[in-house]
Protein backbone atom coordinates (compact mmCIF):
# COMPACT_ATOMS: atom_id res chain seq x y z
CA UNK A 1 0.00 0.00 0.00
CA UNK A 2 1.31 3.61 -1.13
CA UNK A 3 1.58 5.93 2.06
CA UNK A 4 2.47 9.91 2.19
CA UNK A 5 5.85 10.68 1.56
CA UNK A 6 5.77 13.38 4.78
CA UNK A 7 5.95 9.75 6.57
CA UNK A 8 9.67 9.02 5.87
CA UNK A 9 10.04 13.40 5.78
CA UNK A 10 14.07 14.14 6.97
CA UNK A 11 14.02 17.45 7.94
CA UNK A 12 18.27 17.57 8.18
CA UNK A 13 17.75 16.69 4.14
CA UNK A 14 15.74 19.33 3.22
CA UNK A 15 17.46 22.16 1.64
CA UNK A 16 14.66 24.77 3.27
CA UNK A 17 15.31 26.31 6.64
CA UNK A 18 13.34 28.28 8.73
CA UNK A 19 15.98 30.46 9.98
CA UNK A 20 16.92 31.92 6.47
CA UNK A 21 16.12 35.25 5.54
CA UNK A 22 15.78 34.01 2.07
CA UNK A 23 15.60 37.49 0.62
CA UNK A 24 18.75 38.29 2.64
CA UNK A 25 20.74 35.26 1.68
CA UNK A 26 18.65 33.91 -1.99
CA UNK A 27 22.17 32.07 -2.72
CA UNK A 28 20.58 29.23 -0.10
CA UNK A 29 17.19 29.02 -1.85
CA UNK A 30 16.85 26.22 -3.88
CA UNK A 31 14.42 25.90 -6.55
CA UNK A 32 13.28 22.18 -5.80
CA UNK A 33 9.78 20.77 -7.42
CA UNK A 34 6.90 21.75 -7.47
CA UNK A 35 5.90 24.31 -3.68
CA UNK A 36 8.37 22.55 -1.89
CA UNK A 37 9.63 25.26 0.74
CA UNK A 38 6.72 27.32 -0.07
CA UNK A 39 5.47 27.08 3.38
CA UNK A 40 9.12 27.85 5.02
CA UNK A 41 11.02 30.34 2.76
CA UNK A 42 10.42 33.65 4.87
CA UNK A 43 9.94 36.42 4.38
CA UNK A 44 8.10 35.53 1.39
CA UNK A 45 6.09 32.79 3.00
CA UNK A 46 4.31 35.14 5.00
CA UNK A 47 4.13 38.19 2.34
CA UNK A 48 2.84 35.87 -0.06
CA UNK A 49 0.83 33.89 2.59
CA UNK A 50 -1.39 36.10 3.82
CA UNK A 51 -3.38 36.29 0.39
CA UNK A 52 -3.44 32.67 0.02
CA UNK A 53 -7.32 31.69 0.17
CA UNK A 54 -8.92 29.08 -2.44
CA UNK A 55 -13.05 28.50 0.45
CA UNK A 56 -14.64 29.66 -2.64
CA UNK A 57 -14.72 30.72 -5.98
CA UNK A 58 -14.68 34.43 -5.61
CA UNK A 59 -11.74 34.67 -2.65
CA UNK A 60 -9.81 32.32 -4.93
CA UNK A 61 -10.36 34.93 -7.89
CA UNK A 62 -9.54 37.69 -5.11
CA UNK A 63 -6.57 35.63 -3.75
CA UNK A 64 -4.97 34.28 -7.18
CA UNK A 65 -4.99 38.37 -8.68
CA UNK A 66 -3.37 39.26 -5.49
CA UNK A 67 -0.64 36.33 -5.34
CA UNK A 68 -0.16 37.17 -9.22
CA UNK A 69 0.52 40.62 -8.63
CA UNK A 70 3.08 40.14 -5.99
CA UNK A 71 4.74 37.42 -8.90
CA UNK A 72 4.81 40.73 -10.81
CA UNK A 73 6.47 42.78 -8.37
CA UNK A 74 8.91 40.19 -7.31
CA UNK A 75 9.57 40.36 -11.12
CA UNK A 76 10.34 43.64 -11.93
CA UNK A 77 12.42 43.89 -8.73
CA UNK A 78 14.05 41.31 -10.30
CA UNK A 79 13.80 38.89 -6.97
CA UNK A 80 13.80 35.51 -8.68
CA UNK A 81 13.20 33.98 -5.49
CA UNK A 82 9.87 36.10 -4.57
CA UNK A 83 8.54 35.15 -8.12
CA UNK A 84 9.58 31.60 -7.84
CA UNK A 85 7.60 31.48 -4.43
CA UNK A 86 4.51 33.09 -5.86
CA UNK A 87 4.62 30.91 -8.46
CA UNK A 88 4.76 28.16 -5.88
CA UNK A 89 1.54 29.41 -3.96
CA UNK A 90 -0.46 29.88 -6.91
CA UNK A 91 0.31 26.23 -8.08
CA UNK A 92 -0.46 25.19 -4.01
CA UNK A 93 -3.59 26.93 -4.17
CA UNK A 94 -4.54 24.85 -7.42
CA UNK A 95 -3.61 21.50 -5.54
CA UNK A 96 -4.93 21.91 -2.45
CA UNK A 97 -8.52 23.14 -4.21
CA UNK A 98 -7.96 19.77 -6.44
CA UNK A 99 -7.83 17.81 -2.91
CA UNK A 100 -10.43 19.35 -1.13
CA UNK A 101 -12.66 19.17 -4.13
CA UNK A 102 -11.37 15.15 -4.89
CA UNK A 103 -11.62 14.14 -1.02
CA UNK A 104 -14.29 15.29 1.84
CA UNK A 105 -12.43 17.82 4.28
CA UNK A 106 -9.23 17.86 2.18
CA UNK A 107 -8.31 14.49 3.62
CA UNK A 108 -6.62 11.61 1.46
CA UNK A 109 -5.29 9.45 3.66
CA UNK A 110 -6.72 7.97 6.45
CA UNK A 111 -4.37 7.47 9.22
CA UNK A 112 -6.31 5.85 11.45
CA UNK A 113 -6.44 3.05 9.56
CA UNK A 114 -2.78 2.42 8.28
CA UNK A 115 -2.80 5.88 6.12
CA UNK A 116 -5.16 3.92 3.44
CA UNK A 117 -6.35 6.28 1.02
CA UNK A 118 -9.46 7.88 1.39
CA UNK A 119 -12.67 7.66 -1.37
CA UNK A 120 -12.39 10.13 -3.78
CA UNK A 121 -15.08 12.05 -5.17
CA UNK A 122 -16.65 12.80 -1.78
CA UNK A 123 -14.95 17.00 -1.62
CA UNK A 124 -16.70 19.87 -2.68
CA UNK A 125 -17.39 20.34 -6.21
CA UNK A 126 -16.95 24.50 -5.34
CA UNK A 127 -13.17 23.67 -4.80
CA UNK A 128 -12.85 22.59 -8.32
CA UNK A 129 -13.99 26.24 -9.39
CA UNK A 130 -11.19 27.53 -7.09
CA UNK A 131 -9.05 25.47 -8.39
CA UNK A 132 -9.39 26.11 -11.68
CA UNK A 133 -9.21 29.80 -10.82
CA UNK A 134 -5.55 29.21 -9.36
CA UNK A 135 -4.72 26.67 -12.04
CA UNK A 136 -5.23 29.95 -14.55
CA UNK A 137 -3.31 31.75 -12.84
CA UNK A 138 -0.43 29.27 -12.34
CA UNK A 139 0.06 28.76 -16.03
CA UNK A 140 0.08 32.39 -16.86
CA UNK A 141 2.68 33.17 -14.89
CA UNK A 142 4.75 29.65 -15.56
CA UNK A 143 4.58 30.83 -19.09
CA UNK A 144 6.41 34.78 -18.22
CA UNK A 145 9.39 34.91 -20.55
CA UNK A 146 11.54 36.51 -17.97
CA UNK A 147 10.07 34.43 -15.08
CA UNK A 148 11.53 30.81 -17.14
CA UNK A 149 14.78 33.15 -18.06
CA UNK A 150 14.99 34.05 -14.66
CA UNK A 151 14.47 30.41 -13.12
CA UNK A 152 16.51 28.88 -15.98
CA UNK A 153 19.48 31.23 -15.12
CA UNK A 154 18.84 30.26 -11.41
CA UNK A 155 19.03 26.37 -11.72
CA UNK A 156 22.54 26.51 -14.08
CA UNK A 157 24.17 28.72 -10.65
CA UNK A 158 22.34 27.71 -6.95
CA UNK A 159 20.26 24.53 -8.38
Amino acid sequence: MRQPSYLNFDQNQYPWKPDIDYREHPESYRVGKGEQGVLICEPYKTEIGMHWRFKNPGIATQSSEEIFKCFQHYLKEHDFVGADMAWKFLQMGYTRARRYANYKGGKKYDKENNYAELARGTGEAEKAESAAIFYEKWKLAEADLQYTQMKADWKKQYG
